[in-house]
């Protein structure tokens, strides 16, 4: 995590004794990643945090402010001030200013080197705006259109452009079963790993499991062709069209760090890739199989799961098709988190906070399954107020990081 802060001071103010006072906390920002800018300097295209050092500074602030806004450099106001040489009154007319022009901003309000939770909150905040620069940066590949039955997760490229910045590179089916025509079936490889770490393979054949591998190297070869950080598959195309999966495939590249989402579906693959950049760690995109509000417990079920997620994994067939190669994952029991983006032009969010407590097997759902317990109104939510299909699980409590992510992509835009 890497940040940058511009202090400002008055004239007026003694520069030695004001360094001298303010040494400690310069020096524990500089160990959450923080590198002082001087003052005089314009920032960049990303927002710095402004550390308010005295007070006087508000118009010179405030100047920053809108020469920023002018050059379309958006984004909010994020002080840090301090309870000596009127920092505080000065942060505080400042963010007034600021939201009498509509802007929005924080303050926050550092006491110290020993001020651990306002320094929690400055990393989080720093955290979630370096995700969301790179997320910005991202490109994401939509190799086939949407499947059909997601008629409310085939968002338009320029919705995501404009909401998040990333772009949307659309590529055709066929392309990729060009790509994989070369080598279909190769006969080994490191990623035939995969199928000697199974504990059980049911119902596959190694040919199979050889066939899925090639549609990993078609989708590799299209990565790096496109320069692409995720993609999102119309996998049943290569069901209905050559007889094999992308299960495999999608579990193995979310495992290198690129984000791999199934059916087309947009929505989910933008917040794994989120969620990849917040917290270093791929998720599992699933469907909600089941729901009981009464007892807050969601049955999620999918025949993908990145293998770096789980703590074993058994070989199965697709469970619609019975063709190909599907995944049934073994996930630990622990702290988990569900999200979902939606609304028209993924202006809305779902999620909840909650505790992975059993894996199933059963043998008519998708092959990963896992019952989840959360609250039971963030469970009832679901069946009142939906945003699609699939939800994202990853491990941990972090729903009130991504909010702040969300919130600040929403300033920013």
């Amino acid at each position: 995590m890497n940040f940058r802060y511009i202090p400002v001071s008055s004239k007026l103010h003694d520069h030695g004794s004001l360094s001298a006072m303010l040494a400690g906390h310069e020096r524990a920002l500089a160990a959450l990643g923080g590198t002082r800018l001087d003052g005089a300097v314009a920032d960049g295209d990303d927002v710095a945090f402004i550390f308010v050092q005295t007070g006087g500074v508000e118009n010179d602030v405030i100047r920053r402010y809108r020469s920023r806004m002018q050059q379309g450099k958006t984004g909010p106001l994020l002080l840090i001030a301090h309870p000596a040489h009127n920092s505080l009154p000065a942060a505080l007319e400042i963010l007034a200013q600021v939201q009498q022009e509509n802007g929005s901003g924080r303050i926050y309000l550092l006491k110290g080197k020993e001020d651990a939770a306002t320094l929690a909150e400055i990393a989080q905040t720093a955290r979630c705006m370096e995700a969301n620069r790179k997320l910005a940066d991202d490109r994401l590949g939509r190799i086939g259109d949407s499947s059909d039955w997601l008629v409310a997760s085939s968002h338009r490229p320029e919705i995501v452009a404009n909401r998040f910045g990333l772009k949307v590179v659309p590529l055709a089916v066929d392309e990729l079963r060009a790509h994989i025509a070369r080598d279909p079936a190769p006969a080994d490889g490191s990623e035939f790993e995969a199928w000697n770490r199974a504990v059980g393979r049911e119902g596959v054949a190694r040919e199979a499991f050889a066939r899925a591998v090639g549609v990993y190297r078609g989708l590799k070869a299209l990565v790096e062709a496109y320069q692409l950080s995720a993609i999102t598959l119309r996998c049943f195309d290569l069901v209905t069209l050559d007889g094999t999966t992308g299960c495999l495939a999608l579990s193995r590249l979310a495992d290198e760090g690129i984000t791999a989402g199934c059916e087309g579906d947009v929505p989910s693959a933008v917040m794994l890739r989120w969620l990849w950049h917040l917290t270093g760690k791929a998720g599992w995109m699933a469907n909600p199989s089941d729901v009981d509000v009464r007892k807050g417990e969601i049955l999620l079920a999918h025949c993908t799961v990145p293998l770096g997620l789980v703590g074993e994994h058994r070989l199965k067939t697709h469970f619609e098709s019975g063709l190909g190669i599907g995944i049934d994952g073994t996930f630990a029991p622990g702290p988990v988190t569900l999200l979902r983006l939606g609304g028209a032009n993924l202006e809305r969010w779902w999620g909840a906070e909650g505790t992975l407590v059993e894996d199933r097997h059963a043998a008519d759902l998708c092959r990963t399954q896992v019952k989840v317990r959360i609250s039971p109104p963030a469970a009832g939510e679901l069946l009142d107020a939906p945003l699609g299909n699939h939800l994202v699980l990853v491990p941990g409590h972090v729903k009130a990081l991504f909010r702040e992510a969300f919130e600040l992509c929403e300033t920013s835009r």
